[in-house]
């Protein structure tokens, strides 16, 4: 089963959910804010892709921070901000059995979902 990883009302979520549904890909949501989220599937995304894939250093969470959270990360620091506040995970994560992907790419998809 493929388990998407978000918040319902992200643009690159919908996408993503609207290109899973299209290509008939069953799917089980888990809303990051609603559900939240482990330190061990941090960790477990961290082994797939890298930490720095995973920290969305765009998104308006991350801008909010304190400059002192934002200086010298490095995984471990990364996981911790990303377990406290969930929006600083780039979004979607769809997890697998064929792969662990972040954000929308339709190629991506194409190639190790379909």
């Amino acid at each position: 089963m493929t388990t998407v990883y978000g918040i319902k009302n992200c643009d690159t979520v919908k996408k993503a959910l609207k290109w899973l549904d299209k290509n008939n890909i069953a799917y089980q949501f888990h809303d990051l804010r609603q559900d939240g989220i482990t330190k061990a599937d941090l960790q477990q995304w961290s082994q797939a892709v890298d930490w720095e894939v995973l920290l969305n250093k765009r998104s308006t969470t991350w801008r909010q921070l304190p400059d002192k959270d934002k200086s010298d990360v490095d995984a471990n620091k990364a996981i911790s901000l990303m377990l406290a506040n969930p929006t600083l995970i780039k979004r979607p994560v769809i997890i697998s059995d064929k792969a662990t992907l972040v954000g929308f790419n339709d190629a991506e998809y194409q190639k190790s979902l379909s």
